[in-house]
């Protein structure tokens, strides 16, 4: 579904990502994770499009992307629930929801934004009220909700269990199970690797803008050196 070669992107004169290859197959989840500054959120921002690149290729569905705008890459299926949340403060949650469903023009949106409110159904109780007045949580399962109104093939979700408890994780981190199997596929950028790597077919270890380690994601969890690098387990 996903193909990325040898791409380089960064800021300025420094080069973030450099030289990443990965691929995503239709109905995986697959993990990405690293450290802070590894490039995670550069690359999910080159992929959705907000984030120039320098070189390489990415492929969706066999159609090279790389020069399309973000707004060309969500009508092909790809959308991103962003690190960090960026919901619409003023704006209702409702109409948050409504906002990311702004290309479509199918009849489903109504009965998706009913699937949202089923997956996370305190949005519904609170469709009404201002979006800042949402907890931490309650913003994120928004700002997933926001990116599933897009009709999404490829969702991608940059640390969405960040700053929440660990209930609200174990809520969030079932969501993301949930969109699997409702045929969602998903990469996936976590700060709890091990919670990444628990729902993931396959992960992608990145470190200083390079991919240094892959593999089926029940291989990364005991591999000794990702344990001790970032599942904290020596």
């Amino acid at each position: 579904m996903l193909e990325v070669k040898n791409l380089h992107s960064g800021y300025g004169r420094i080069d973030v990502l450099k030289g990443i290859g990965l691929e995503v197959r239709a109905g995986e989840v697959v993990a990405l994770i690293g450290s802070n500054g590894a490039g995670k959120t550069t690359l999910l921002r080159a992929l959705s499009g907000v984030q120039p690149v320098s070189g390489g290729e990415i492929r969706f569905l066999g159609q090279r992307i790389d020069k399309l705008p973000p707004h060309k890459r969500v009508a092909l299926g790809i959308t991103q629930s962003p690190e960090g949340r960026q919901i619409f403060g003023p704006l209702s949650v409702a109409d948050n929801l409504r906002l990311g469903a702004y290309l479509r023009k199918d009849d489903g949106i109504e009965a998706d934004r009913e699937r949202v409110y089923a997956m996370f159904p305190i949005l519904k109780d609170k469709r009404d009220q201002q979006a800042s007045g949402l907890s931490g949580g309650q913003q994120q399962m928004l700002a997933i909700g926001r990116a599933l109104m897009g009709k999404p093939k490829l969702l991608l979700l940059d640390e969405p269990s960040l700053g929440l408890s660990p209930i609200l994780v174990d809520q969030i981190l079932d969501a993301v199970t949930a969109m699997r199997r409702s045929g969602i596929t998903i990469l996936l950028v976590e700060q709890n690797a091990a919670a990444a790597l628990e729902i993931a077919d396959r992960g992608y270890v990145i470190e200083t803008g390079r991919i240094v380690h892959t593999g089926p994601a029940e291989e990364l969890l005991t591999d000794p050196k990702v344990k001790a690098a970032y599942l904290g387990i020596d």
